[in-house]
């Protein structure tokens, strides 16, 4: 579950997320932006960590990474293919979040050609802020996405910056899955990505939107 602003909670009901969708990110983990082929990873829905608060450092890593990213709540079911122009009246909301990830593991997956669902999909690894209602979000394309560590300034970007739109991620994958009101798109993150560790603070937020904050224990 996830808070709503207003009053209420969502049920989150599977997590999608959106790899290489900033072309510096792209960049800074040596990989290229294919515009026609998203690349598409999920993490398990009880890896929400709602509103913020104490996240734990996860088992089987020493280099447990941050990245920043927007959330998308879909709050309608949809009816097979979604066409472009027709996606955001899906959105039932948007948040921000986390994807917490393992890097040296999904390191040594990618060196040997290996699926990284470890590095990604673990205990606690997709901490979000509560849901703004997308009829009052207004229009997010200007809006700075931002991690901040310890106070100190971590990622930031617009999210106009987004190789893929909101829109052009529902529909790709509403051409390989049948999306459903409750499920989460996380929209992938900007340049910056950087290690955790225990005791630290961030706060991340989008512009004008929506904030949360929380520690590693």
């Amino acid at each position: 579950m996830l808070p709503v602003r207003g009053g209420g909670d969502f049920p989150v009901r599977r997590i999608y997320c959106v790899g290489r969708n900033f072309a510096d990110h792209a960049a800074e983990m040596g990989a290229s932006v294919d515009r026609g082929n998203p690349v598409f990873f999920h993490k398990p829905a009880d890896a929400i960590v709602a509103g913020g608060g104490d996240v734990p450092y996860p088992p089987g890593t020493t280099d447990l990474h941050h990245e920043v990213e927007l959330v998308v709540a879909l709050g309608r079911d949809a009816d097979g293919v979604v066409a472009v122009d027709g996606a955001l009246e899906l959105v039932f909301g948007y948040g921000v979040g986390l994807d917490l990830t393992r890097r040296d593991l999904q390191a040594r997956a990618k060196a040997k050609g290996l699926p990284w669902d470890t590095a990604k999909g673990f205990d606690h690894s997709a901490p979000a802020s509560e849901l703004v209602p997308a009829g009052s979000a207004g229009d997010l394309g200007q809006r700075l996405l931002w991690l901040d560590v310890n106070g100190e300034r971590r990622q930031q970007a617009t999210l106009g910056s987004m190789v893929f739109s909101v829109a052009e991620v529902i529909n790709e994958l509403s051409r390989l899955y049948a999306l459903k009101a409750g499920d989460l798109v996380f929209m992938g993150t900007p340049a910056g990505v950087a290690a955790l560790r225990q005791g630290d603070r961030f706060r991340a937020g989008i512009e004008n939107l929506v904030e949360f904050e929380g520690r590693i224990t």
